[in-house]
């Protein structure tokens, strides 16, 4: 699930680098989002800002070093965006409105091995993104929201990976999608953000093999209500 993702990825952003607030003037100029040269310029700045935190990290961080890269007027920057919050939150909407889905491979063990391995691409990454926005979502309130809303995106996308799953008949029928699907992928996100060990080409199977064998005892039903 990445950023770009993300993470498919999902797949995957002042004075203030921490204020937390966006004008309604940005947001505004978000929900537009125009055509054209306009666009074009949002798409430099927005890859800008990816590759800076990437590359460098979320105290490097700066409306100018963004410019620079870009290579657009850093009055352009300012006007658009105002601050570091409005391009994080900015980054964040971009990748929410992409057409990112999860594999479909016929099994419920394919499907989220397959998630599995491209969460696992994107953490490992040469540029490695998505831990840098995990960083950041420490550092900045907009980026803290950006990757909450992100992640809840990408999760009720990855619903479609447990109701195939029941119309199949793999699973039971009232599996709390949200816990299987998180009880999946924590372990890659464990095992690479937490413990910050070497990727283990195993283990996107390792996990998914083994939720699958817990939703079909029943381990993710949801309460029966009565």
């Amino acid at each position: 699930m990445t950023a770009d993702e993300p993470s498919g990825g999902p797949s995957v952003e002042a004075s203030s680098p921490a204020s937390g607030e966006v004008s309604g003037g940005v947001a505004d100029e978000r929900r537009r989002r125009p055509g054209g040269r306009t666009e074009r310029v949002r798409k430099q700045v927005l890859e800008a800002v990816q590759a800076e935190l990437a590359e460098r990290g979320y105290d490097a961080l700066s409306m100018d070093a963004v410019a620079a890269r870009a290579g657009v007027h850093r009055a352009t920057v300012y006007r658009r965006w105002r601050d570091l919050g409005g391009l994080l939150a900015d980054v964040f909407d971009a990748a929410s409105a992409d057409d990112w889905q999860p594999a479909d491979t016929g099994s419920l063990q394919g499907d989220l091995a397959a998630l599995n391995h491209e969460s696992q691409s994107s953490l490992t990454a040469q540029l490695p993104l998505v831990p840098a926005l995990i960083a950041a979502s420490f550092r900045s309130e907009e980026a803290a929201r950006g990757v909450q809303h992100l992640w809840e995106d990408r999760y009720a996308r990855c619903e479609a990976i447990v109701a195939r799953a029941v119309e199949r008949g793999e699973i039971p029928a009232g599996t709390d999608a949200r816990a299987l699907l998180l009880a999946a992928t924590a372990p890659i996100y464990h095992h690479l953000v937490l413990l910050r060990a070497p990727a283990d080409p195993d283990l996107p199977e390792q996990a998914a093999r083994t939720a699958v064998l817990a939703a079909r005892a029943g381990a993710f039903l949801r309460p029966d209500p009565s």
